[in-house]
């Protein structure tokens, strides 16, 4: 392998067919080229995928009322349900170790006053729960705690957008709002990438404080939940779809009306996307083995009319004394040659391309296309041993060819 008079043979031998060798590395750098692209491309639409569940949790269920659209169990249509804390804890009862996280939820705007800044804020009575529903990051202090719902305490924990919009200087921590005439004390400023600014100019409380402040009222907006992880797409369906039975039956409403208790259930959009992107996985595959595929056929087509070509040469080779292990040696180390190159070139270039589109397909659904180095090594490793192949298989029949054969081919 490291016989210098070898080395200066196989480079005079690519030096004297260039043609021959360009189509020969072109079909291998190609095919790592479209493999690296396609894998790339396929990468970006599941991180994209991805991101677009990264708002709130992604076992997320949540349970909305409305209006009954139809008459049933003696009431009329028509009517406002109203969801209580006994809806709640019904709901958490039904089969508590499905159960990750939980929150009732009452929201609400109302005017928020610091010093001479003010504006119109949404305030958001739950638990501290509401912290890994809604995938919120803490930048500073602490969330609601379960001794602040215990003794309904006037504190608050607000977004950036909030922090920067009445609280322009130094930690708000400590600091004390007014919320709609009452004085909160703020111990927790919070991000919520997946939100934005929407999300980031809320303000959460205790629900137990501001169902006081609404005159000891018990009723909630919505209750949200997330699922034991544990639990497979179609078991979280599953799950939903009984506590939305439950729900209806305790509001006396009729199972065929979908306005009155809707459920969004996260798992439904999770399966779909699973079913998506396997069958992505698989097209993308599939093509990129294709691809692949084709670069091994091309190299091995090659090899074999480089070896008929080189019939001859190999019969003068073997009546001086050559033996047929090192005729083999010689043609493999020349493929082996120019797949590496070739190899290179279509990875660089693929790399290279993957890096130029960036986040410029965002509008496609395509965001920060990539591949993982070891599968780009895997492919480059099954290439190089396909060069291998492809030179072994047509030199070892040639080495077989005697001499005086070898010299009569044309």
């Amino acid at each position: 392998m490291f016989d210098l008079d070898r080395w200066q043979e196989i480079f005079a031998s690519i030096r004297s067919n260039v043609l021959r060798t360009v189509l020969s590395g072109f079909t291998v750098a190609l095919g790592l080229y479209i493999f690296i692209v396609l894998f790339g491309i396929g990468s970006g639409l599941k991180n994209a995928f991805t991101e677009g569940f990264a708002r709130d949790a992604q076992n997320l269920i949540a349970i909305f009322s409305g209006k009954t659209t139809v008459a049933y169990g003696g009431l009329q249509s028509d009517r406002q349900v109203v969801f209580k804390n006994d809806d709640y804890d019904e709901i958490i009862a039904i089969d508590p170790g499905k159960v990750e996280y939980s929150a009732p939820k009452y929201s609400t705007g109302m005017m928020v006053k610091y010093g001479r800044e003010s504006g119109n804020y949404q305030i958001s009575g739950t638990t501290g729960d509401e912290k890994f529903i809604e995938n919120r990051q803490l930048v500073d202090g602490r969330y609601i705690s379960p001794g602040d719902l215990q003794r309904r305490q006037n504190v608050a924990v607000i977004g950036r957008m909030v922090q920067r919009d009445l609280i322009k200087d130094g930690s708000p921590i400590g600091r004390d709002l007014e919320i709609n005439g009452t004085m909160f004390k703020v111990i927790g400023v919070f991000s919520d990438e997946g939100g934005g600014d929407f999300e980031e100019r809320m303000i959460t409380i205790p629900i137990s404080t501001l169902q006081q402040m609404k005159k000891g009222s018990d009723t909630v907006n919505s209750i949200q939940l997330t699922y034991n992880q544990n639990l497979t797409p179609d078991q979280a369906i599953e799950y939903g779809e009984e506590i939305e039975k439950q729900v209806k039956a305790r509001h006396k409403v009729s199972p065929d009306d979908e306005n009155a208790i809707r459920v969004r259930n996260n798992a439904e959009n999770t399966k779909n996307s699973f079913q998506f992107l396997f069958i992505l996985t698989l097209v993308v595959g599939f093509i990129g083995m294709g691809t692949l595929l084709a670069g091994i056929i091309g190299i091995s087509n090659i090899m074999v009319y480089i070896v008929k070509e080189r019939t001859q040469e190999i019969g003068v080779r073997k009546a001086i004394g050559a033996k047929p292990n090192s005729i083999i040696a010689l043609i493999i180390q020349e493929s082996i040659v120019i797949t590496v190159i070739s190899g290179f070139i279509g990875v660089g270039l693929g790399v290279l391309t993957l890096e130029l589109i960036g986040d410029g397909l965002e509008a496609y659904f395509i965001k920060d296309p990539s591949v993982g180095w070891g599968l780009i090594i895997v492919a480059f490793v099954c290439l190089i041993l396909a060069g291998l192949i492809a030179g072994f298989v047509p030199s070892y029949r040639a080495s077989k060819i005697k001499p005086i054969e070898a010299l009569r081919a044309e």
